[in-house]
């Protein structure tokens, strides 16, 4: 979808708007202003009607959060069906923290909103048809599949606060950060000997991508052997 104006015009200049063009504007001023200042008022301007025209096509600002969740989620690819099933679930993971990456606020979007349009429901069907199809119980395959978009959804939200979205970091982050790694280097070393050993390594603002890999790495291990250990097949490979 493109993000713009999300609006036509027709007649004498009067601007025709609809929800896809709706949602299309309000991706492009969340990437603006961030969520909290994501306001139907401000969207009305974007789109050049009166708020009031807005309620045709959104009902309020939940629902609104919730069509750009589902906007934001249609750019996650697939895994291909051939895949083993841990590399399904890595691909997805790592498509989540992709496109969570890619717009202001995102994380937190998806975090607080209950999955129900197509695109998003398109993924819940994948990831739990991946994990069901692997041998998992009903129930163990909703609780992996919790585990594995929650640590998407909020290693990102943390990322995020050290990043704009689409960039790896930018100088006031990173000058926050190695002022928090000043902090940590000047604590006393007899009572945090660790801390300030590894002052470097906890503000690193360019380790976010190794972090992430070490802990998907480790779920995914965790999950084939809690797999195997039910007597099933669950061997990873690639």
């Amino acid at each position: 979808m493109a993000e713009g104006s999300g609006a036509r015009t027709r007649g004498r200049g009067h601007p025709v708007i609809d929800r896809q063009g709706v949602v299309g504007a309000a991706l492009g001023l969340l990437d603006e202003v961030g969520v909290d200042g994501l306001t139907m008022r401000r969207l009305a301007a974007r789109v050049g009607v009166k708020a009031a025209s807005l309620y045709w096509h959104v009902r309020d600002k939940e629902e609104l959060l919730g069509l750009l969740a589902d906007e934001i989620c249609a750019g996650v690819r697939e895994p291909s069906p051939d895949l083993p099933w841990p590399k399904k679930l890595e691909t997805l993971v790592r498509e989540n923290r992709r496109v969570l990456l890619r717009h202001r606020d995102a994380a937190r979007i998806l975090a607080g909103t209950v999955p129900s349009g197509p695109n998003r429901l398109r993924l819940a069907e994948t990831m739990l048809g991946t994990l069901l199809g692997a041998g998992f119980s009903r129930r163990d395959a909703v609780r992996a599949a919790f585990l594995l978009t929650d640590y998407a959804t909020h290693f990102v939200a943390e990322e995020s606060r050290f990043a704009d979205a689409g960039e790896p970091h930018n100088s006031s982050k990173s000058g926050d950060l190695a002022q928090v790694r000043r902090q940590f280097e000047a604590l006393p070393k007899e009572e945090y000997p660790i801390a300030v050993a590894l002052a470097g390594h906890l503000t690193d603002p360019d380790d976010a991508e190794g972090r992430f890999e070490f802990g998907l790495e480790a779920l995914l291990d965790g999950l084939e052997k809690k797999l195997a250990s039910r007597g099933l097949s669950g061997e990873r490979s690639g």
